[in-house]
């Protein structure tokens, strides 16, 4: 008080200044009291007779107390440094400077005071941070840490995929002869082979392209990284509040300045209306309609506006700006050296699976009751590994890290890197599990048998016979005990429950492209969350807030990835649907003994004559006269048992997949299936009857691929149609090969082409109506028009 009432008196006395100089020595003075790091004598007695006894404690107590605290003090951490001083800064403009502001602004106290603090700690928060990266030899660990980080990515991102060979099984860790055994369970069936999975687990763990060699280890480079965000982000506090707190010394210095400024301008309008009083009409008749000259006062105020704007209390970029974006570059560097490897050691996790490596998915309603499920009996619950969620919690953990330190420069770096490293080396490397998974459920060779269910299990066994050396051999030797046919039932029981599982995990690989754009989906909405809670807008900010945008194609690529793997998977089950699409159109003749003879796909009774109980099954033939229509329709059709054997063959894989991942291979098969049978209904001649029996047949069809599609937008014959062209053409052929004469079929043709869901050809057109055996080959080319050739 005693200071602001004197204050005002200084400026009259020419003291100003002094007042000033006096003032910043005394805040010096309190500024490294309060700073000081030095560490207490321990030697020396601690004297508790001056502290506060606080109620219950003894003398001895206190005295333990204080001593504990002294031992902390000399054993403080570099953020703990950086955390007393900034904390005594930021405390010591808080307290003192409204006060110098009121008294010793007019003679910009205020101003030197803030240069005066941010000297002070920034001279000392530069020495520490300058001396840590000295001691710990930082720039050296980031070169090394560069070098493990480009050897990572060498092994899991390059184009051949070959850069890890020499680790004994490249980018799955393993001998690939051994991949059936492990995926359909061996590898952890007993202790024995449990314990080898981990002995082997650990030593590819140990193949870390150098990083524990280098860098160090995982817990200790996490824990040297959470300390340096540490001091990023105390120094990035105190960086925004010195700033707030120039800012608003500056609008202070406006203030007042535009109090001066109002308080001449009355003055003058006080002594204008003065001086008309006294002088007005000399002052009327001397007036011009020229403009006045600027007054002396008004110029005064002009060079005042002039000298405020050039005035700069702190600069731009200064010494602990320049420090904390060194610390920042190479914090990123070493955060994306870690991040890889974490990724790495959840790679090498997922190649050697146990049951705890595979989840069921959660995402979506993937275990819905709108899918029926011929195989199980329900609808299984897809599988994915936990590759996918070790994976993005290491990136979002390490960016989030980043983005806690306040900095935007270190925080667009862990952004780009988090990009980065998702969108390269795990796209990368969950493409190629994928294309693992493609071989391993391939029909007749892989895990999935040709079409019979009842072959599933032997096709498996011929797989992990042909590649895995010892393949299936152990699940005998396990099953023994017994007698020698029941050790062979159990055998094949066992066998069949291990092909389940081995689908199921091969499943997983697809499953985990599909989880992983979704949660990657989500992390990019939690990372913008992050931003607008934490940055305040500006334009780095919005800079940042683009990085993180870049995971949108991320997303996308993980789709596209998706994608092409359900393709590759179709194009290496649609040969043997196509096969079992040429066995069914062709004639057959079904056994009369057994209970697959005596029943059909649905559960009923087929038809049976003579005294030989032998079933009849017809095969694809359209010319149908009433006494075979009337066969056709008691007996059991070539669509039946076509669907029956496309059934067996990839339900088991369908119903372990996502819904999505199942409706894209239902199509895929179906539209393989659809083109194959329309090239066998183009060699068949029609009837009438004949062409009620396709419309019978294709309705057959499209109500299997509804009844196993989960989507519900594809639940109708329009979508489903819209989604499958080839299917579609079916559909136009049966509703064409349908017509009751040739004028109907022009009319449906121009109708179905306005409504935009005609694709046949004219020729196309012609080609099917010539093999309605009741219409005239010359009557449907004039009625087309076209041209005979």
């Amino acid at each position: 008080a005693g200071l602001s009432e004197l204050t005002p008196l200084l400026a009259m006395l020419d003291m100003a200044e002094l007042g000033v100089k006096l003032y910043l020595e005394y805040s010096q003075s309190c500024l490294c009291a309060a700073m000081n790091l030095e560490p207490p004598d321990l030697s020396a007695p601690i004297d508790v007779s001056n502290m506060p006894r606080e109620e219950g404690m003894s003398r001895a107590a206190m005295r333990r107390r204080a001593e504990e605290q002294v031992r902390a003090q000399q054993n403080q951490s570099v953020p703990m440094k950086l955390a007393r001083i900034y904390n005594a800064a930021v405390t010591h403009i808080r307290h003192h400077l409204p006060m110098v502001a009121y008294a010793l602004g007019e003679a910009d106290g205020d101003a030197a005071l803030v240069q005066l603090v941010h000297v002070e700690a920034e001279k000392r928060s530069v020495d520490i941070l300058r001396e840590s990266m000295v001691e710990r030899e930082l720039g050296r660990t980031v070169r090394r840490a560069e070098v493990v980080a480009t050897k990572v990515e060498g092994r899991y991102a390059s184009a051949s995929g070959k850069s890890g060979d020499e680790l004994d099984g490249g980018m799955f860790g393993m001998d690939e002869n051994n991949i059936a055994n492990v995926i359909m369970g061996l590898g952890g069936g007993g202790d024995a082979a449990g314990t080898d999975i981990v002995a082997r687990r650990n030593a590819a763990q140990r193949e870390d392209c150098g990083f524990t060699i280098e860098v160090g280890n995982l817990s200790d480079v996490d824990a040297a990284l959470e300390e340096w965000a540490l001091c990023m982000q105390h120094t990035e506090s105190y960086e925004r509040f010195i700033r707030h707190a120039v800012k608003e010394v500056i609008k202070a210095r406006k203030l007042r300045r535009e109090q001066k400024r109002e308080e001449r301008r009355r003055l003058r309008e006080m002594e204008d209306a003065r001086n008309r009083d006294d002088g007005g009409g000399e002052s009327a008749l001397l007036g011009s309609p020229t403009t006045p000259r600027k007054t002396a006062a008004e110029n005064e105020e002009e060079f005042d506006d002039e000298v405020e704007e050039r005035i700069e209390i702190l600069p731009p970029h200064t010494a602990l700006n320049e420090v904390a974006a060194e610390i920042g570059g190479y914090y990123s560097s070493l955060e994306r050296c870690l991040l890889l490897a974490s990724l790495q050691r959840a790679f090498v996790h997922a190649n050697f699976p146990d049951d705890s490596t595979f989840t069921e998915v959660a995402i979506g309603n993937s275990s819905g009751g709108a899918h029926n499920s011929y195989y199980h009996g329900r609808r299984a619950a897809p599988l994915q590994t936990n590759l996918v969620e070790e994976c993005l919690f290491a990136a979002r953990r390490s960016t989030l890290r980043a983005f806690a330190t306040g900095h935007t420069g270190t925080a667009s770096a862990a952004a780009n890197v988090c990009v980065d490293v998702l969108g390269r080396v795990l796209l990368e490397v969950l493409t190629r599990r994928a294309e693992l998974g493609v071989s391993l459920v391939k029909p007749g060779e892989g895990l999935l048998g040709d079409g019979d269910q009842s072959n599933l299990g032997a096709a498996a066994f011929s797989f992990a016979k042909s590649t895995a050396g010892k393949g299936l051999r152990g699940v005998q030797a396990r099953a023994g005990g017994g007698k020698v046919g029941d050790a062979n039932e159990e055998s094949a029981e066992e066998l069949h429950r291990r092909t389940v599982l081995g689908v199921a995990r091969a499943a997983a690989n697809f499953n985990d492209l599909e989880v992983v754009a979704d949660y990657t989906k989500r992390l990019e909405a939690n990372f913008l969350k992050e931003i607008d809670a934490g940055y305040p807008n500006a334009r780095d900010t919005e800079q940042l807030r683009m990085c993180v945008k870049g995971l949108s194609g991320v997303v996308e690529s993980f789709t596209q990835a998706s994608r092409r793997s359900m393709e590759e998977l179709i194009s290496v089950i649609l040969p043997r649907a196509r096969q079992i699409v040429n066995e069914s159109v062709g004639p057959r003749d079904g056994g009369g003994g057994g209970a697959q003879g005596a029943s059909n796909f649905l559960g009923g009774p087929v038809l049976t004559g003579g005294t030989a109980a032998k079933a009849t099954s017809t095969a694809l033939d359209y010319n149908l006269d009433d006494a075979a229509f009337e066969l056709s329709q008691i007996s059991e059709g070539y669509i039946g048992r076509m669907c029956s054997s496309l059934d067996e063959l990839i339900e088991p894989l369908r119903v372990h997949l996502l819904p999505k991942l199942a409706d894209d291979l239902m199509i895929g098969i179906l539209g393989g299936v659809s083109k194959r049978l329309e090239a066998a209904i183009r060699k068949s001649k029609f009837t009438p009857l004949g062409a009620i029996s396709l419309d019978s047949d294709i309705r057959y069809l499209m109500n299997f691929a509804k009844d196993r599609i989960d989507s519900p937008e594809l639940k109708s014959n329009v979508t489903l149609c819209r989604a499958c062209p080839s299917l579609a053409r079916l559909n136009q052929i049966t509703l064409l090969m349908n017509v009751d004469d040739l004028e109907d079929a022009l009319d449906l043709i121009s109708v179905s082409k306005r409504k935009g869901n005609w694709d046949l050809k004219l020729d196309d057109a012609k080609t099917l109506l010539s093999l309605r055996v009741d219409f005239e080959g010359a009557k449907v080319n004039d009625l087309l028009q076209v041209d005979e050739e």
